[in-house]
């Protein structure tokens, strides 16, 4: 695919802004490789809220507002606040080494809850192993899916660089639910989800009757199939969330207030400590606004969440194809808010 270089998506008097990511959407549509939901918000006024696409292709159901997509690694920062929510009650602290929770971990003695958290305990990514394609499929209890990780050596030192680790989510994940005593879905639910109201969001199970389920897909060079198999027992609290872009807007909100945890608190999660990553959140900026986001891909989605905090703009993209562009897409989405230049995308 090439970018036109006419006509561009910039934003003037004649058009709003919801008829302008129409059009932009429209072209991508025209291609085949995006389908999904949107929501874009500025200073607590929705301005757009809609569905694109199909959430079921082999039906014909189309995505609304009120789809629900895999979150793949968004969840991560529902993760990081349930995390400091246990710290405010007092039942951990993040500096504290995870032999503490987990005594017969090795290296526990090294490695930090804030070392999982910002993805710098060195312990090797699950996700990355060569075999993981392969074993996804398979049901595995948290505790099972760590033994696959737990006594491979550490790539660095703890706390010495940032690569990317699902596996720390997942051992944070099974922290939460030694701390609390819940299991990692009742905890997040009770503590995070009900008191927001996000009634259209929780931990994916595939043998749930979910009601709005966008089906997974994946492109290739024949066009759209249907993605393999995740078994979402296996991503746990790196990635095994499900929401809609409205209730994802309901999160937004919440983040300005203390509804969840204290001040200091929500500003030690968008504080980065290696390499722009906070806790659960990747601190940036775009067109030289302050953006805090995450992106997540998992089999059958692609994912992406910013928060523009200094302009109160959110923009939350969420598509049912694994290899949809949806970076590119939500910088443009940006662009079109801001008044930035950004051009039309078009077929090679």
């Amino acid at each position: 695919m090439v970018m036109a270089s006419n006509p561009t998506c910039l934003v003037d008097k004649r058009k709003d802004i919801e008829s302008k990511v129409d059009e932009y959407i429209d072209a991508y549509l025209k291609m085949g490789n995006f389908s999904g939901s949107i929501l874009i918000a500025r200073e607590g006024k929705i301005l757009l809220s809609k569905g694109y696409g199909m959430a079921n292709f082999e039906h014909d159901v189309p995505n609304t507002a009120q789809t629900k997509f895999r979150l793949g690694s968004i969840t991560k920062q529902f993760t990081a606040m349930a995390i400091m929510q246990l710290q405010e009650k007092g039942l951990l602290n993040v500096d504290d080494p995870i032999k503490k929770y987990i005594p017969d971990y090795p290296n526990g003695e090294r490695i930090t809850i804030h070392h999982l958290l910002t993805h710098t305990s060195g312990i090797p990514n699950l996700t990355s192993f060569p075999d993981y394609r392969r074993t996804m499929m398979i049901p595995s209890p948290v505790e099972k899916t760590i033994e696959r990780f737990k006594d491979k050596p550490l790539e660095f030192t703890p706390g010495e660089k940032l690569k990317y680790s699902n596996s720390g989510y997942i051992l944070l994940g099974y922290i939460i639910e030694k701390v609390s005593g819940k299991s990692y879905e009742a905890y997040l639910k009770e503590n995070i989800f009900q008191p927001l109201n996000m009634v259209n969001t929780g931990y994916d199970h595939h043998s749930t009757l979910l009601k709005h389920r966008a089906a997974g897909y994946a492109l290739t060079d024949k066009g759209l199939i249907n993605a393999p198999y995740n078994d979402m027992s296996i991503p746990h609290g790196a990635g095994a969330l499900y929401s809609t872009v409205e209730d994802l807007y309901l999160w937004d909100r919440a983040l300005y207030t203390e509804k969840l945890v204290k001040k200091g608190s929500l500003n030690k999660m968008f504080t980065p400590f290696k390499e722009n990553y906070g806790y659960g959140w990747v601190i940036t900026s775009l067109f030289n606004h302050k953006r805090i986001g995450h992106g997540g891909r998992i089999v059958g989605f692609s994912t992406s969440i910013s928060r523009y905090i200094d302009d109160d703009v959110f923009i939350v993209v969420l598509s049912n194809i694994a290899n949809a562009p949806i970076e590119k897409i939500s910088e443009d989405l940006a662009a079109i808010v801001f008044g930035e230049e950004c051009e039309l995308p078009k077929d090679s």
